[in-house]
C-alpha cells in the first residue's frame, strides 16, 4: 500500500527515531529500509535535513527520501569500519562556535578547526566567548583578539551574569543556527538565558580533567526568534573531513591572499624558500599561533 508523501524538516534525532515537522504537526518517523543501503560512510539522515515522508495509520511516519543538502556541519568520526562523515547539522545558516574564556580553558587550535570547516562550507561563523566574568573583559578581548582582526564576528557573554544575552539573541534570529564547541563551555546555559522555556540540562566542568562533561545528548532543533537553533553535544575532538593538505591554506583568510606571492605555486609554507606566508609570520602580518594551527592541520596533528 502506498501513502501520500509530504515534505518535512527533521528536528530531532534519538535512538533511531526522527521527529519530522510536516505541515502543522510533529511526526515520529523511521527510515525506509532501502535508504539504509546508501551513504554507508556518512550520516544518512541528520537534524536539519528536508525529507519526504509518508504517514502511517498509527500516526507515525516513514522517511521515504532525503532532499539534497545545501550545506553541512560535519566532522570525521572514527568507527570500527573506518572513518565516518558525521553530519551534526544539515543546512545551517550560521555556525555559532562557543568557547569559554576559562573553566575549561579555550583551545584556539580547536577553534581554528571549527573555522576551517565553516570556511570550506561557506557558512558564516559567529564566535561566542562565554564565561567572560571569570577573567574580565580586558583579558577576554586579549585571548580572542586575533579573530576580530581577521574579520570574524565575535561576541562576549556570561550566562551567569546575563551579559551579552540580548545581543546573542539578536544574532540568532531568523536563521538556522548550530551551537557547537567543547563540553562544559555553557552552550545550554546561554540558550536557557535566551529562552527559559527550553529548560536544557546543564552541568559543571569535571575537576579532575579540567574538561567539560557532556550534558546535551540528543540532537534537536529548537524554534527561536523565527528560526531554529541546535544545541550540539559537546565535542572532545574535532577532526576535519575531506580537506586535502594542499587546499588547507585556502580556508585560512590570513593565509590565502599570500599564496600567490610564494615563489612556488605548490608551496606548502613549511620548508620552501621564497614563502610569502613564512615571511608574513616573521614580520607580524600573520599571527604565529594561526600559522602553528595551519602546520598542525597540514601534518594531520589535531591535538589541542
Amino acid at each position: 500500500m502506498s501513502y501520500k508523501q509530504e515534505k518535512g524538516l527533521v528536528t530531532r534525532l534519538q535512538a533511531g527515531f526522527y521527529t519530522v515537522h510536516a505541515g502543522d504537526s510533529e511526526v515520529t518517523c523511521r527510515i525506509r529500509g532501502r535508504l539504509k543501503l546508501k551513504r554507508k560512510n556518512e550520516t544518512l539522515v541528520a537534524v536539519g535535513d528536508h525529507v519526504m515522508i509518508s504517514r502511517l495509520p498509527d500516526s507515525s511516519g516513514v522517511i521515504e527520501s532525503i532532499l539534497p543538502r545545501e550545506k553541512e556541519f560535519f566532522r570525521t568520526a572514527p568507527t570500527a569500519r573506518g572513518e565516518f562523515k558525521q553530519v551534526m547539522l544539515a543546512n545551517p545558516d550560521q555556525i555559532v562556535v562557543v568557547f569559554a574564556c576559562a573553566d575549561p580553558p579555550p583551545s584556539l587550535r580547536m577553534l581554528d578547526r571549527f573555522l576551517v570547516i565553516a570556511e570550506k562550507q561557506a557558512i558564516p561563523a559567529l564566535i561566542v566567548a562565554n564565561k567572560v566574568d571569570l577573567v574580565g573583559m580586558e583579558k577576554a578581548r586579549k585571548i580572542f583578539s586575533i579573530y576580530t582582526d581577521l574579520g570574524y564576528q565575535l561576541i562576549f557573554t556570561s550566562a551567569k551574569k546575563e551579559q551579552g544575552i540580548q545581543d546573542l539573541h539578536e544574532l540568532l534570529k531568523g536563521k538556522v543556527n548550530v551551537l557547537s564547541g567543547p563540553s562544559g563551555v555553557g552552550k545550554s546555559s546561554l540558550l536557557n538565558r535566551i529562552d527559559p522555556t527550553l529548560r536544557l540540562r546543564v552541568g559543571i566542568v569535571k575537576d579532575s580533567s579540567g574538561k567539560g562533561k557532556h550534558t546535551t545528548v540528543v540532537r534537536e532543533l529548537y524554534p527561536l526568534g523565527g528560526g531554529y537553533v541546535a544545541d550540539m553535544p559537546g565535542l572532545r575532538t574535532l577532526s576535519l573531513w575531506d580537506i586535502e593538505p594542499e587546499e588547507l591554506d585556502g580556508y585560512f583568510p590570513d593565509l590565502r591572499d599570500l599564496v600567490s606571492e610564494c615563489q612556488f605555486s605548490n608551496c606548502s609554507h613549511m620548508e620552501e624558500p621564497g614563502c610569502a606566508v613564512k615571511l608574513a609570520v616573521e614580520n607580524g602580518r600573520v599571527h604565529p599561533d594561526r600559522y602553528d594551527s595551519y602546520l598542525r592541520m597540514r601534518m594531520g596533528d589535531e591535538s589541542d
